[in-house]
């Protein structure tokens, strides 16, 4: 079994910034693609971030420049910092990780319990 637990997020003013981080543990062969997910009121789940194993990062046109996703294999976690943050950007951040699994060297695709961020105006 593997345990996602998600820390950070919060309520800051538009312009600040924030960061949220998310930490697996369990029974871990390795971690592939990880990747920070939004969901705000009434919308769909859209990606905001991710990074491969390799650690190459994609963005959205939406926070491209303004976000910024890392990871620390050694720790199986992945980190999002939040700049010139919007009223837009508030939402539930979830993260996702394509994980390995030890014991059935199978992939599972696993969600964090979510944060809220929210900016004010």
């Amino acid at each position: 079994q593997v345990q996602l637990v998600e820390s950070g997020g919060g309520l800051v003013q538009a312009g600040g910034s924030l960061s949220v981080s998310c930490a697996a543990s369990g029974s871990i062969f390795s971690i592939l693609a990880m990747s920070w997910y939004r969901q705000a009121p009434g919308k769909q789940r859209e990606l905001v971030a991710s990074v491969t194993n390799g650690g190459s990062p994609n963005y959205p046109g939406s926070v491209k420049g303004r976000f910024t996703i890392s990871r620390d294999n050694a720790k199986n976690t992945v980190y999002l910092q939040m700049t010139s943050l919007k009223p837009e950007d508030t939402a539930v951040y979830y993260c996702n990780l394509k994980i390995i699994m030890k014991m059935t060297m199978t992939i599972s695709d696993c969600w964090g319990q979510g944060t809220q961020v929210t900016v004010s105006s």
